[in-house]
């Protein structure tokens, strides 16, 4: 890695109650690298991800996100606990989208691209709705900018919530099984959308997916995640075509025959 990485695990562990989610997990991303995370469920993927939007916290190890510690912060050469407004200084530099969209049902999908630039990021309503139909034009949604969330497909509110995230100028994106909530027939535009995104941006990328052809074609590595921890990580050609270890070959059998 010829950069500091922008995203860095240190030893970290993750329980919920007697359960070991993470256990010793370590990960360095480099800025702009897109990473393909895959592994079956209950294997911390996802817990990952919500660790970086501190939707959960660590219970040890260190987590630095752009050079800066996630869960710490440091006062008058004192390194004490992450406050409040620490937090909100590092989620800005990250965009999550989940599996399940998460808009505001009572929101257009214009208003729920532009509200947090106006409420978080201090813009102008003009300024905040320009780049928002901006945005929602690059996902193939500028038509539907007036529409509610319950008069659009799913595919549709994911390109919108794919939308909203970037228009908080994200250095991170994160994504979160973002097809598996859709119709298989809505699995292609929202793809197609997130490998637009990867072909036209400098965006680091972590994705955590079940679909193996998207990683491939994606992804500029794969790390495969079993019992809270990276068990094999690598191109996605080596990894996807040649997987050393053992467990890496059952889940990809696995998911094959599925």
């Amino acid at each position: 890695m010829s950069r500091p990485p922008i995203v860095r695990f240190v030893d970290v562990r993750k329980a919920f109650g007697s359960h070991v989610v993470l256990d010793g997990f370590n990960l360095a991303v480099a800025p702009g690298e897109r990473l393909a995370i895959v592994g079956p469920s209950g294997s911390g993927k996802s817990t990952v991800l919500r660790i970086l939007m501190t939707l959960e916290r660590i219970d040890g190890g260190k987590v630095e996100i752009d050079g800066e510690s996630l869960w710490a912060m440091e006062q008058r050469g004192v390194s004490r606990p992450a406050d409040e407004s620490h937090l909100r200084h590092m989620r800005a530099k990250l965009g999550m989208v989940f599996q399940h969209f998460n808009l505001f049902p009572h929101f257009t999908a214009l208003r729920n691209v532009s509200e947090a630039p106006r409420r978080v990021l201090g813009q102008s309503r003009d300024e905040a709705e320009a780049r928002a139909l901006e945005l929602l034009a690059r996902v193939g949604m500028r038509d539907q900018a007036g529409a509610y969330p319950s008069q659009l497909s799913g595919g549709q509110q994911q390109r919108v919530a794919i939308a909203r995230a970037l228009a908080m100028r994200p250095k991170i994106m994160l994504f979160d099984e973002v097809t598996s909530a859709l119709d298989p027939e809505l699995v292609g535009e929202v793809l197609a959308v997130m490998r637009d995104l990867a072909r036209e941006h400098e965006l680091t990328m972590l994705i955590v997916t079940h679909q193996m052809g998207f990683a491939r074609e994606i992804a500029d590595r794969v790390c495969f995640f079993d019992g809270g921890r990276i068990a094999e990580e690598g191109t996605p050609q080596a990894l996807l075509d040649a997987p050393r270890n053992e467990r890496t070959r059952m889940f990809l059998s696995a998911v094959l025959q599925g």
